[in-house]
């Protein structure tokens, strides 16, 4: 009987093309595709949810797949994640990516089609001390960051807008450039600034510009309230910088409301 599986995957995307799959590069959907080949016995395409960069790691990342297989939901993870890390049962090797969950679901379940949001989060490391073992995990800024000034910036990008000004070139054309930001926060904890984000879709590189774009407000060479300007423009020009791809992380993926940061909050500020 066929039977439809949701996968959460976690991965370290340095040595990686990105998520989606290509002829000649190690992708993490390629490496995922071929470990779940492998133990089913018969070619597996999996549908992944976000087409993330090279160098864009994720905590939870999801795919869906179909078939007819003998395996249990609950051991699906085990044996994967043992073809994932090289095959070396009871050991302490770990690969760069692994399920960390699976689980069944209807037959017309789309791990991409279904999700109604996502969150980002980005990391910076701000000091002065620039660490080298730190450095495709984190956006390394030496000068101090304001983050009360880029929360107050943070709420101009919060609601339903164009964007616009925050896509970069060179990704799959859209039908529209709007979307929902539901939350954006920015918070300091010890070295590290976080950027956290949870919209309905995203554009390509609309994260890394939003950050970069906050960045320059942290460092003062824009005003928050020029950011309401710059997203009114609609002009990629008048946005900041293009954050590396390193400080990037995808921590979750919805399919319900109710599991969604600031789902319920922006819903009734639109009730007036």
């Amino acid at each position: 009987m066929e039977r439809n599986f949701l996968l959460t995957i976690e991965y370290d995307g340095t040595g990686f093309s990105g998520w989606q799959r290509q002829p000649d590069k190690p992708t993490v959907q390629g490496t995922l595709e071929k470990a779940l080949s492998t133990v089913m016995g018969r070619e597996i395409k999996v549908n992944g949810t976000s087409r993330t960069d090279a160098g864009v790691h994720a905590y939870g990342q999801r795919a869906s797949f179909k078939g007819d297989f003998g395996i249990p939901t609950e051991k699906l993870a085990m044996v994967v994640n043992n073809r994932l890390s090289g095959g070396m049962r009871g050991t302490t090797v770990v690969g760069p990516v692994r399920v960390t969950e699976v689980r069944e679901m209807p037959l017309d379940f789309h791990a991409r089609f279904d999700s109604i949001g996502k969150t980002y989060i980005y990391r910076i490391r701000n000091t002065k001390h620039m660490d080298i073992f730190q450095r495709n995990y984190c956006y390394q800024v030496a000068d101090e960051l304001n983050v009360e000034l880029m929360q107050k910036a943070a709420v101009h990008i919060e609601g339903t807008h164009d964007f616009a000004c925050f896509q970069a070139a060179g990704g799959e054309e859209r039908e529209t450039t709007v979307r929902t930001i539901w939350q954006l926060n920015v918070q300091r904890a010890g070295n590290d600034v976080f950027i956290i984000i949870t919209g309905d879709g995203f554009l390509y590189n609309m994260v890394r510009i939003i950050t970069g774009t906050l960045v320059e407000v942290g460092l003062g060479k824009r005003t928050p309230e020029s950011v309401k300007e710059t997203i009114e423009s609609a002009d990629r020009q008048k946005a900041g910088h293009t954050a590396p791809p390193q400080g990037l992380y995808l921590k979750d993926i919805y399919y319900d409301p109710k599991e969604v940061p600031g789902y319920d909050r922006y819903k009734a500020s639109q009730l007036g």
